[in-house]
């Protein structure tokens, strides 16, 4: 099995930094200049694309990335967002969360808080305000862009896209889908109710499934409880797999500080001396994945830490320990030693009602959660995700209680299901199925102003040349406009997201292809494609 190396979101911010320091000087000038020049590449791009017969093409290199961002903002959607999209994981309001450190109003100092505290200390004191938010994400959908042309038609989008998918990099089968996000009509299609195998796309569905279940606040706790009388401490998995033993916790929640506040718990009663225990009992059936010991997956458990990674990293494939709790509770035990707790060798057990909660550290909330799953492409979040939406169904949380409410939750939202087979979280399983249209869909509805609890579905999407799986690529084309959710398995490659085309509208697509025999050619096929909707005004 093949899955492409995945790089940290956190790795992203100093290319950004760096961007951004690099376009400023060049953002008013190409405000003002590149209307002109993109209605010429526009002009001498269709002829070509018309001309292209459906075998291996070279995609016309005469628009060039910095002309799509520039592109965007003359039609409403700054270039400040350009850089703050590019920034890392957005909050749940459709703004990236680094806006503090690039705020729109590249010209002024002071923090970013969007307005949400603007009597801030240093403002009492006369120093900087804060700086401004950039424009909403989701703007395309209506509002300040209200006044751009209609959305593509279908004939002029075959024109283009059509093509594109014949690239015999694309394999013998594919199909593809784009929808106007504002009216959830489709505009192309092509298989589009096929199912197909959508390998790490599944994503996309399981955070659907998630969030519309549990809410954009829930947050997984982990807890160590003291049972009475027998000095059993028992270290409680939530379910949290970003749970972390690492100095610095980044945000996370932190294994150390649970042992900190324990110990001092176990202290105050006097006690330095305790049988350690660990209780998994939240999740059910099997911990391995159908595709067995993987580098993509750790066993999954209940109580982990680090994802059961061999080293200090936070994404991408690893060796993994062979029992996360063991290893999470021993881990535990010694940060307990360091406060003079003796404890014993842990074992499992369950937590009974009488035992005390002593200390507890909980997640980020499921939107963060959310948003690095998609980002990082983390397998091991998808599948706690799939048992995290069973349990609070009622289901149980195992792969076949994980997929089951999945489609629940999807059903619920009536989405398009027909043809959907559901086995897992992640998309790894080889046997799940969906089709463009429902990918679409899931897009849509996470755009849809009645379900704001969606929105970290769109905000954690892989941004284009920045960041998580799309780091590496389009470095030569729509970087910082095309942001998608990527899959990848040996013979299938997949790519979902959403895009804002040159008309200005907020475009849904889902490009899916099986029998591929070079995924690095199949990638930058797909990519051809998507840059091709970002440089389309296709009415």
């Amino acid at each position: 099995m093949f899955v492409p190396e995945l790089r940290p979101w956190r790795a992203a911010r100093p290319r950004v930094v760096r961007a951004a320091n690099a376009v400023r000087p060049r953002l008013a000038r190409a405000a003002q200049a590149v209307r002109p020049k993109l209605e010429r590449a526009a002009a001498a791009t269709k002829p070509q694309l018309a001309r292209v017969r459906p075998t291996r093409i070279s995609w016309p290199k005469t628009v060039r990335t910095w002309q799509y961002t520039a592109g965007a903002a003359t039609v409403g959607v700054t270039l400040a967002v350009a850089v703050a999209t590019a920034a890392g994981p957005w909050d749940s309001t459709g703004q990236r969360t680094a806006e503090a450190d690039r705020a729109a109003a590249l010209d002024r100092t002071g923090g970013a808080d969007h307005g949400r505290n603007p009597d801030t200390s240093d403002s009492a004191a006369g120093g900087p305000r804060p700086a401004p938010s950039a424009a909403a994400v989701l703007t395309g959908l209506g509002g300040a862009m209200s006044t751009v042309k209609s959305a593509p038609t279908g004939p002029a989008l075959s024109g283009v896209l059509d093509p594109l998918l014949q690239d015999a990099a694309l394999g013998t089968r594919h199909t593809a889908a784009v929808v106007d996000v504002a009216t959830g009509r489709r505009l192309y299609g092509t298989g589009a109710d096929t199912a197909m195998t959508p390998a790490s796309v599944t994503k996309i569905a399981t955070a659907v499934a998630a969030l519309s279940t549990l809410g954009a606040d829930h947050r997984l706790t982990t807890r160590a409880a003291l049972e009475p009388d027998t000095k059993e401490l028992v270290l409680v998995g939530g379910g949290d797999p970003t749970l972390t033993a690492h100095q610095d916790a980044e945000g996370w929640a932190s294994l150390r500080d649970l042992a900190d506040r324990t110990a001092a718990a176990l202290k105050k009663r006097g006690i330095t001396e305790v049988t350690l225990s660990y209780d998994t009992t939240l999740y059910a059936g099997p911990a391995l994945h159908p595709i067995g010991v993987n580098v993509n997956l750790a066993p999954v458990s209940a109580l982990m830490a680090d994802e059961g990674r061999t080293d200090d990293s936070t994404s991408g494939p690893v060796e993994r320990v062979t029992d996360p709790a063991a290893d999470a509770a021993r881990t535990f035990g010694s940060f307990l030693a360091g406060h003079g707790i003796r404890t014993t060798s842990p074992g499992p057990s369950k937590a009974t009602t009488r035992a005390e909660n002593l200390a507890a550290v909980s997640s980020p909330p499921l939107s963060s959660l959310v948003e690095r799953m998609l980002t990082n492409s983390d397998n091991d979040i998808a599948e706690a995700l799939a048992r995290q939406t069973a349990a609070a169904v009622g289901q149980p949380a195992s792969f076949d209680g994980g997929a089951s409410a999945i489609a629940g939750a999807l059903r619920k939202l009536q989405l398009p299901l027909q043809g959907a087979q559901f086995h897992d979280g992640s998309g790894l399983d080889r046997d799940d199925r969906l089709t463009a249209d429902l990918l679409t869909a899931l897009l849509v509805k996470a755009g849809d102003p009645a379900h704001p609890e969606l929105r970290p579905v769109l905000t954690g999407l892989p941004v284009a040349g920045f960041t998580g799986t799309l780091t590496s690529r389009y470095t030569g084309g729509a970087a910082g406009v095309v942001r998608a959710k990527t899959g990848t398995l040996t013979g299938v490659n997949t790519l979902a997201g959403t895009v804002v085309d040159q008309d200005g509208r907020l475009l849904a697509f889902a490009f899916l292809a099986s029998n591929t025999t070079n995924a690095p050619q199949a990638q930058s096929a797909l990519d051809r494609t998507a840059t091709a909707l970002a440089a389309c005004g296709c009415s």
